[in-house]
């Protein structure tokens, strides 16, 4: 725990800082001071991660009938970076905290929303009726600039006529791509990614920046390219100077059709705890299969069979355990650290570079004032700032009186060098960053030090992949993704950019893979 004064404040403001298991995941670093496995057990398929591709590899299994699994997980906790906290006033994400309408694509999230009671039923024309309790409540975005809050994200207020000619015509150019279908018929920008079209003209789009796409397509409003680099930070942890051109697009082009005018759809599913939602019903289904406090540092293969050196952070000793299958659902640049006959860069492993995140749960004793503009909002962006502004963890709450909430605030470190980023997100203290946090947020909220009882912090050193220039249609990602024997991969970094989809498409592909290699009959999600 760590307490300091904010601001010149004559109280102390309580919090402390987490994260993911630091110490414990870099002992695979120094492998050679972890003591090597006195235990042995046959389990038949083994997961490696119980983040979200983990769990869903870990459902689809279960769902066919296979439960001869075992799922390691390094933290105390599954669901990675789907995590969620709780306190007196209302749960809360770490993490991800919302999930879009799925496309028609997606068919293993749709599958999962029915089973989870999220999709109801269908509509005469064929189209998903959702549970409302879970689509956000109104209203939904708002943005603060020039003093005042707006409705939505795209900047409005005291933009020229020149920028309102430019968003239009940004519109089109989106609209143009959600409707377009390559010359082998599948959608340009799809969900999952692997649907998508392979014909060379979009596929060159991954060889420039976002920026660079915007400046090439005469876009040069200020308040656009803010616009559209808040959407590369949100989405990808990285700013657009950055990220691929064909991830950028893919942001706005991937959802709805090209009948929409909006820039993107703005229709999503979230919960107090975010994704965590998701992590407590999959952790309750799979809890005779997951082992916490487990980490793996080291994969290798017989003739016929596979084997995973684990350490049990608890006990203190290593157990190896020896079967017909792995999926490996860590992040696949560690993956390759445990591979004991991998040479170092093998595999297009090298090629993923992660993207650091500071996440915050402010809890406060009351709602700051509301003075200019439309009201609160779920999501509430500030136009000059460094963040990615603040959910509000109560928004979805059924009740009618709410005294206190808890605002969760977003900081991607999105500078070029990650590795430095990195270093200040762990090397800045807990009293720095919760100046810095309340600094920022008093330009719409100047009372904010006031109303803030508790701020807790959470670092994710590698939080997401970077889907830089040239990653996603470039050679390395597909050749990381390829299956070494018995071992598959699973995890949303194999396809570019980790969104829910992404990481679910992931585990269940590894799963279905699996079951094909025992023989187990299924009925494909994908």
């Amino acid at each position: 725990m760590q307490r300091c004064g904010t601001g010149g404040r004559a109280d102390a403001l309580a919090g402390e800082i987490l994260g993911p298991s630091e110490n414990v995941g870099h002992l695979l670093w120094q492998v050679s001071r972890i003591p090597g496995p006195g235990l042995r057990r046959k389990v038949p398929v083994v997961i490696v991660g119980g983040g979200m591709a983990g769990l869903f590899a870990g459902w689809k299994l279960a769902r066919a009938g296979f439960h001869e699994f075992e799922t390691l997980e390094l933290e105390p906790e599954c669901g990675g970076n789907s995590r969620f906290g709780q306190n007196h006033v209302t749960a809360y994400p770490w993490g991800a905290h919302y999930v879009p309408l799925p496309t028609p694509e997606s068919r293993a999230v749709r599958e999962l929303f029915v089973e989870l009671g999220i999709i109801q039923g269908h509509s005469p024309g064929g189209e998903p009726v959702y549970e409302e309790k879970y689509l956000c409540f109104s209203p939904q975005e708002r943005l603060y600039r020039h003093g005042r809050w707006q409705e939505g994200l795209l900047p409005l207020l005291a933009v020229s006529r020149k920028d309102l000619e430019q968003y239009d015509r940004f519109r089109d150019l989106v609209a143009d791509y959600r409707s377009r279908r390559g010359q082998d018929g599948r959608r340009a920008f799809a969900i999952p990614i692997e649907f998508s079209s392979r014909d060379r003209e979009l596929l060159e789009l991954d060889r420039i920046s976002m920026r660079e796409f915007l400046s090439r397509n005469g876009f040069d409003s200020v308040p656009l390219h803010w616009y559209v680099n808040y959407a590369c930070r949100d989405d990808y942890g990285t700013d657009y100077a950055d990220v691929s051109a064909w991830a950028g697009i893919h942001y706005f082009a991937s959802r709805g059709t090209g009948d929409s005018k909006e820039i993107e759809s703005s229709t999503v599913l979230t919960w107090p705890e975010g994704n965590g939602w998701f992590v407590q019903r999959l952790r309750t289904l799979l809890a005779k299969q997951i082992r916490p406090n487990s980490l793996v540092y080291r994969l290798g293969q017989g003739t016929r069979s596979v084997w995973a050196d684990y350490f049990d952070v608890q006990s203190g000793q290593s157990v190896r355990v020896e079967g017909e299958q792995a999926i490996v659902a860590c992040p696949r640049r560690f993956a390759a650290r445990l591979l004991s006959e991998a040479k170092p860069g093998a595999h297009g492993a090298d090629a993923f570079e992660y993207a650091p995140w500071l996440v915050a749960n402010l809890t406060l004793r009351a709602f700051p004032a509301e003075r200019a503009g439309v009201p609160l909002a779920w999501d509430n962006v500030i136009y000059d700032s460094p963040s990615l502004g603040y959910v509000v963890a109560t928004h979805q709450s059924l009740r009618t009186h709410l005294p206190e909430t808890v605002f969760t605030y977003y900081y991607p470190l999105s500078a070029p060098n990650p590795h430095q980023e990195r270093k200040r997100l762990l090397e800045t203290d807990w009293a720095s960053w919760s100046q810095f946090i309340l600094k920022d947020l008093a330009k719409p909220h100047p009372e904010i030090d006031r109303l803030v009882t508790r701020l807790d912090l959470f670092r994710w050193g590698h939080a997401m992949v970077r889907p830089k220039p040239g990653f996603l249609w470039g050679t390395a990602r597909r050749q990381a993704a390829q299956p070494i024997g018995g071992i598959r991969f699973a995890h949303s970094d194999l396809s570019g950019f980790s969104i829910f989809e992404e990481a679910q498409y992931r585990g269940v592909l590894a799963a279905e893979q699996t079951l094909e290699a025992l023989r187990i009959p299924f009925v494909s999600s994908l």
